[in-house]
């Protein structure tokens, strides 16, 4: 593949559910030119509602800001949890069941956004989850609990601190030729897009320059 796109989310980010539709069209629109990777960046307590009216007040500021037809749903939130491990962990093991592609993950988010479950227990998490992936629920709650699966959450929360960047969804797109570029908050396509153009016809180049001149001469 030419080019490399890593989106760092937590599946309860309510700007990483507007962010869905710009992933689901750079996966459509680059389907043969990239290889497409979701990692865990878990929030804690700093990133998280301090209440369910401060959760209502943040989605009815970013709901009109992405012109959205619906409001979010805070029934999700319980002010005991300061890091919500199930729906993020649930998501993670279940790659481990072969479901390496979307579909735990916004299954979560949308029973928790959306219909407000209390997706912050392991039992919900991971009852959704299997049902959206026709997978053993017991099974997977059993996984996802265990020390590896959170080892590698931290892991990918690690990386993209790394990054120095704060906001979720961060997009991290790269190239074969060693381009990098990190967009950190941004919920919309068009950025992402004209950013993976540009590194595709660098790409594109550097190969015709190859073809005509061969490889870089060694030192």
């Amino acid at each position: 593949m030419s080019i490399k796109i890593t989106y760092y989310l937590e599946v309860i980010s309510s700007w990483c559910h507007w962010a869905e539709p710009a992933w689901a069209e750079l996966k459509q629109r680059y389907a043969e030119r990239a290889e497409f990777v979701w990692k865990l960046s878990l929030m804690d307590g700093s990133g998280l509602p301090v209440s369910r009216a401060q959760c209502e007040w943040f989605y009815r500021r970013s709901g009109p800001m992405v012109r959205s037809p619906y409001m979010l749903n805070a029934g999700w939130f319980e002010p005991e949890l300061k890091e919500y491990l199930a729906p993020n962990l649930v998501a993670e093991a279940a790659k481990d069941f072969g479901v390496t592609d979307d579909r735990a993950r916004l299954a979560i988010a949308h029973a928790g956004l959306r219909e407000g479950l209390k997706v912050g227990r392991w039992e919900v998490a991971a009852e959704v989850a299997a049902k959206s992936a026709g997978l053993d629920a017991a099974k997977l709650l059993s996984h996802a609990r265990s020390p590896e699966v959170e080892a590698r959450a931290r892991a990918t929360t690690a990386e993209f601190h790394a990054l120095q960047v704060t906001q979720r969804p961060t997009f991290v797109i790269e190239d074969s030729i060693g381009d990098k570029a990190v967009f950190s908050g941004l919920a919309s396509a068009a950025p992402l897009i004209a950013t993976a153009e540009a590194m595709l016809g660098d790409v594109a180049a550097y190969a015709s320059h190859r073809a005509h001149f061969g490889e870089t001469p060694a030192a």
